[in-house]
């Protein structure tokens, strides 16, 4: 019966989005109707196929793994989409001339550095996010996924937004604001599913079988519960047209920009950093074999972390219209941030006590642990950028740029990577990767990669920060604005090169996993009794 009700929803859908793309206003709106009414069909036939035929019986006793090994294969596939763009931009940025005349309106820097952003954030990140976040709950709760199949819903539907808003971003279809570029449709989309992925998560919390929660999953939940929240009211909106991608802000002038920072900051704060702390909790003690160092600290960590997030945004508003009472309160809640995100980097790295020697031949290990290193940090470089003193030398520079990779490529990327390593060969029936010297490879081609790139983007923002602010004894400017960008070209091209070792390691991931998963067979876990010691 239910098959039926899907299969008339499905229809209903892929008819409306026919109709709306006849009626589109604009070439971004009907591109996107086409894709969902595409989308709707396949899934339609799909379950067509399916209907009538004897409903199979969930074996609750095993785990539901099928859409984690569908998460860690999008996280890598994306992660290349996303590095490959962040190359080209960056080889752009060096060389304008590959702004080409034949693709200038889709193909130009302007276009593509909003989707290199959500690429590596939301497509790279948020399918890791997914796919770990799903696997991490069922093993500490000793529970099967809640829901069914809805799930599987959870990672199609993702998937669907991030082609959406891609497609749409080439073809102009966005909101102009940081993180936050998808227009009005997409927004809704993504608010079902994102509804859906906290329904599977606190089910499968709410049938646990352990009697605790484990900290690794008060991270997970923080970061689902938060970005619902921040991305509800960033995006209020009103659309000119029921047949066209445009619409307009709720909210105007100051008040739009403070919300879009409380929304852009938390979305570095949850997305990019409390997630991903989840990730690092459950692991690191893992892949290190050793119990997280201090059960108190993690407490700490994540009550500190989770509040004083909340207030930093304001740092990127310092000397714009903004009461200056709320600049100082940003940038105090900012230095504050410093505690809390150094005690949950002392409480990872400390979980190696006992167990040093491990890093010595330990690849994915040395991933995490590394990853950590970036991560401590990036907290260290934000703080001090949000003093106003220093912003106003490091704002509208590279040097801002530098300190976003160096979170996103360092922390978030490395401990994705590490992740992904751990899981891979647990989740195709294999003992270890494929390759272990390409893990290696990876690693060290990434690390140095990282490290290029950063380096050039801090030489270059403090470069321009003091270019631009430099002045002769009768107070006119010392330099042109012209002369600081032909300063920083060396910078660029070294900026690209980097990137571009970044991409490589990426490729030698994606070969690994495709030979590990091709070697190996799909492994249905069977979920074991809740620990004696739990009980």
């Amino acid at each position: 019966m239910f098959n039926y009700i899907k299969l008339i929803v499905l229809g209903l859908v892929a008819v409306m989005a026919m109709i709306a793309a006849n009626y589109g206003r604009d070439l971004a709106y009907q591109v996107n109707a086409i894709t969902v009414a595409l989308a709707a069909i396949i899934t339609f036939i799909f379950v067509l196929r399916r209907t009538g035929e004897p409903e199979i019986p969930t074996d609750q006793t095993r785990y539901l793994d099928g859409v984690v090994r569908a998460g860690v294969i999008a996280t890598a596939a994306w992660g290349i989409v996303g590095f490959l763009v962040g190359v080209i931009i960056a080889f752009q940025l060096a060389f304008p001339v590959l702004n080409f005349e034949w693709a200038e309106g889709y193909l130009n820097f302007g276009k593509l550095r909003p989707l290199h952003t959500s690429a590596v954030i939301f497509a790279f990140g948020g399918n890791a996010l997914i796919a770990t976040s799903l696997y991490v709950v069922q093993r500490t709760s000793a529970a099967r996924l809640w829901g069914g199949n809805l799930a599987w819903f959870v990672f199609w539907g993702y998937q669907l937004v991030i082609v959406l808003a891609a497609t749409g971003y080439l073809l102009g279809a966005t909101q102009s604001k940081e993180y936050a570029e998808p227009e009005w449709y997409v927004d809704i989309w993504l608010t079902i599913v994102w509804v859906a992925y906290l329904a599977v998560f606190m089910g499968t919390l709410m049938k646990r079988r352990e009697p605790h929660i484990y900290v690794a999953n008060w991270f997970y939940l923080s970061f689902i519960l938060t970005v619902a929240l921040l991305h509800l009211f960033n995006n209020l909106s009103i659309p000119v047209s029921i047949y066209g991608s445009k619409s307009v802000q709720v909210f105007s002038g100051v008040q739009d920009a403070m919300t879009q920072w409380w929304y852009g900051h938390n979305a570095v704060g949850f997305f990019l950093t409390a997630g991903f702390l989840g990730m690092m909790y459950y692991f690191i003690p893992k892949q290190a074999e050793r119990p997280v160092y201090s059960y108190r600290l993690s407490i700490v960590h994540f009550w500190a972390l989770i509040f004083t997030y909340m207030w930093a945004g304001p740092h990127h508003l310092h000397y714009t219209a903004l009461p200056d009472w709320t600049q100082s309160l940003g940038m105090v809640f900012s230095l504050i941030l410093l505690a809390p995100s150094w005690g949950g980097m002392i409480n990872g790295v400390m979980t190696l006590s006992g167990a040093w020697h491990k890093l010595r031949d330990d690849p994915v290990l040395r991933f995490l642990i590394v990853s950590l290193s970036f991560y401590g940090m990036s907290t260290f470089e934000g703080p001090m950028m949000s003093i106003k003193t220093v912003n106003a030398l490091s704002h509208y520079t590279d040097w801002t740029v530098g300190h976003v990779h160096s979170g996103a490529l360092g922390w978030v990327g490395l401990v994705t990577m590490g992740t992904m390593y751990y899981l891979i060969p647990r989740l195709f029936g294999q003992k270890k990767m494929y390759s272990v010297k390409a893990i290696e490879a990876h690693f060290w081609i990434a690390t140095i990669g990282i490290v290029i790139y950063i380096a050039a983007m801090w030489i270059a923002g403090v470069m321009q920060g003091l270019m631009w602010r430099a002045v002769n004894a009768d107070g006119t400017l010392t330099y042109t604005f012209v002369e600081s960008v032909k300063a920083t070209y060396p910078f660029y091209v070294v900026r690209f090169s980097g990137g571009l070792l970044y991409l490589i390691g990426m490729l030698i991931m994606l070969w690994n996993t495709l030979k590990t998963a091709t070697n190996g067979h799909a492994v249905e876990v069977s979920i074991p009794a809740p620990a004696l010691a739990h009980a």
